[in-house]
C-alpha cells in the first residue's frame, strides 16, 4: 500500500511540476531564442513539419528547434528516457522552453522533464508567434499527412495543399485477404503490395502489370491517393511505385491506423471495393528516373553514386542474409550504411516512439556522419525494396534531388557472383540515438 501511494504522489508531483513552471509571454519566448535555451516543439510531426494549424497563418517550427511530440510521452521506457533525450543533445544543464498551442500537451511533455529534475519554461501561444514570424517548413511537407487532415478531407472540408481534386485512401499490406485491412478507416480500401511487385527480385512490376493492377483499384495519374499502413514501410513502399507509375499526388499518414484512432476518428471492418477505371492518363512510367532497378543500371551510372544500405547492421556487416529466400550475406561492394532497425522487418531507427516518422533532421544528421550528404547521388536500398523506400521518403520530404530506391537491392545482387561484395566488416555500429526501450502505452507520471 505505501508502495502504492508513493507511486500516485510521484504522479501528481510531476503534474504539479508544469502546473507552476513559469508561463512565457511572447516577449519572453523570442528573447529565449538565438540563445542558450533549448526550444522544445511539443506538437505533431505534421505541424512541425510544415502544416499551419487551425488560426495559424504559417505553418513549420522555430528554426532549430527540436520536435518531441506529446502523443510521443506514453511510449518511452522510464529507465530509457534521460539516455533517449541525451541523445538528442537534451541534458539537465540545459535551460528548456517548451513551445506549442495546446497548454495540456505542452505540459505532457513539460512534467516528464520537470519531474527529473530538468529546467524548463513553456510557451503557450504559438498561434499568435506564428501569426507574426517566418517558420521554417520542409519543401514537401505536405506529403506526410496527419489523422484531422484526412478526416477533414473526407468530411468534405477544405484543407491545405489540396485542389479539390478526386481521392481515394488506402490500407496497404500484404496479402489478397490481409488481416490488417480486417479494421480500417472508414472509407478505406485495401492494396496488396503483390500488386507493383513480383518474385524472384520483388522488383516493380513490368508497365502493363501495373497499370492494369491500378485501374482495377480505380487509380489514375490524376487522383489524390492517401496511403497508410501498420507497417510504414508498405505505404511507403507503395508510394514509391505509385510515384514511379506517374500519380501526380500521393500522400501518406503518419502514424496510420494507430494515430488515426487515437485521435477519435471512425474505422469500420466492412470491406470497400473500388470502382475500376479504363484511362490511367499518363504512359507507365513516367517518372522511371527514380529508380534503378538491378545491378546492371548501377553500373552504368554515369556520375559518382553512393549506395546507402537500409538493412539491419547484422545484415550491412555480413553476420546474416536477413531472409529466408536469400542465400548469401553481404553488400554490394563499397555500400555505405544508413541506418535501419533490428532485422528485416522493421526501420525503427527511422520511427520515434510512438511509431510516426522520426524528425527528419534527426535522420539528415545521423546520415552526415556516414558521409551520406543532400548533394551527393544517393541509391537507397535494402534487401527488395520495402526498407529503402522509406528512407527515400525521408529524403524526399526535404526535397533532396539526385535520389533514387536502387530496387533489385541485395537480393539482385547477391545472385550475380561476378559482383564485387564486401562482408565479414570489423566495425564498430554507429549510434542510432533512438534507443527508447519497450513500447508501452502509459508510463509513470503524467503520460495517461
Amino acid at each position: 500500500m505505501k508502495k502504492l501511494i508513493l507511486l500516485f504522489a510521484l504522479i501528481f508531483s510531476a503534474c504539479f511540476n508544469a502546473d507552476n513552471v513559469k508561463l512565457l509571454n511572447t516577449d519572453e519566448f523570442k528573447a529565449r531564442l538565438n540563445s542558450d535555451y533549448l526550444i522544445i516543439d511539443t506538437r505533431i510531426d505534421s505541424y512541425y513539419n510544415g502544416f499551419s494549424e487551425d488560426g495559424a497563418k504559417n505553418g513549420g517550427h522555430i528554426k532549430e528547434a527540436l520536435n518531441i511530440s506529446a502523443l510521443s510521452m506514453d511510449f518511452i521506457e522510464n529507465k530509457k528516457f534521460e539516455e533517449y533525450f541525451k541523445g538528442k543533445g537534451i541534458t539537465k544543464d540545459k535551460k528548456l522552453v517548451f513551445y506549442g498551442s495546446n497548454l495540456d500537451e505542452i505540459k505532457k511533455v513539460s512534467s516528464e522533464f520537470l519531474a527529473r529534475g530538468y529546467k524548463g519554461e513553456i510557451y503557450a501561444d504559438f498561434i499568435d508567434y506564428a501569426n507574426n514570424n517566418d517558420l521554417v517548413k520542409l519543401k514537401n511537407y505536405q506529403l506526410a499527412v496527419y489523422p484531422k487532415w484526412l478526416n477533414d478531407l473526407m468530411q468534405g472540408k477544405k484543407v491545405e495543399s489540396f485542389d479539390g481534386k478526386d481521392f481515394m485512401v488506402f490500407e496497404v499490406s500484404w496479402g489478397e485477404n490481409s488481416d490488417e485491412y480486417s479494421e480500417h478507416i472508414k472509407g478505406a480500401y485495401h492494396f496488396n503490395t503483390d500488386l507493383i511487385e513480383n518474385a524472384p527480385v520483388w522488383n516493380l512490376s513490368d508497365a502493363k502489370t501495373l497499370e492494369n493492377n491500378l485501374l482495377n483499384l480505380g487509380i489514375t495519374s490524376e487522383k489524390t491517393i492517401i496511403l497508410y499502413s501498420k507497417n510504414q514501410m508498405a505505404a511507403l513502399r507503395v508510394f514509391f511505385a505509385l510515384k514511379y507509375a506517374g500519380v501526380k499526388d500521393v500522400r501518406f499518414l503518419n502514424g496510420g491506423l494507430y494515430s488515426w484512432q487515437e485521435a477519435g476518428f471512425s474505422i469500420e471492418k466492412t470491406p470497400n471495393i473500388p470502382n475500376k477505371e479504363s484511362d490511367f492518363k499518363a504512359i507507365i512510367p513516367a517518372n522511371a528516373n527514380i529508380n534503378i532497378s538491378m545491378p546492371d543500371d548501377i553500373k552504368n551510372y554515369k556520375g559518382d553514386l553512393k549506395l546507402v544500405s537500409i538493412r539491419a547492421w547484422d545484415e550491412f556487416i555480413g553476420k546474416i542474409s536477413g531472409y529466408d529466400y536469400i542465400p548469401k550475406s553481404g553488400e554490394p561492394k563499397g555500400a555505405i550504411w544508413g541506418f535501419a532497425g533490428t532485422n528485416s522487418s522493421n526501420v525503427a531507427d527511422y520511427y520515434d516512439p510512438d511509431g510516426t516518422l522520426r524528425n527528419p533532421y534527426e535522420i539528415y544528421e545521423l546520415w552526415q556522419s556516414q558521409g551520406i550528404n543532400k548533394n551527393d547521388n544517393l541509391a537507397f536500398y535494402c534487401g527488395t525494396g520495402w526498407r529503402a523506400s522509406v528512407a527515400w521518403f525521408i529524403a524526399l520530404l526535404d526535397g533532396w534531388e539526385n535520389i533514387y530506391v536502387y530496387d533489385g537491392g541485395w537480393n539482385a545482387w547477391q545472385m550475380d557472383e561476378s559482383l564485387e561484395v564486401q562482408k565479414n566488416l570489423d566495425l564498430v555500429k554507429p549510434d542510432s540515438k533512438n534507443d527508447y526501450g519497450a513500447v508501452f502505452k502509459e508510463g509513470a507520471s503524467c503520460k495517461s
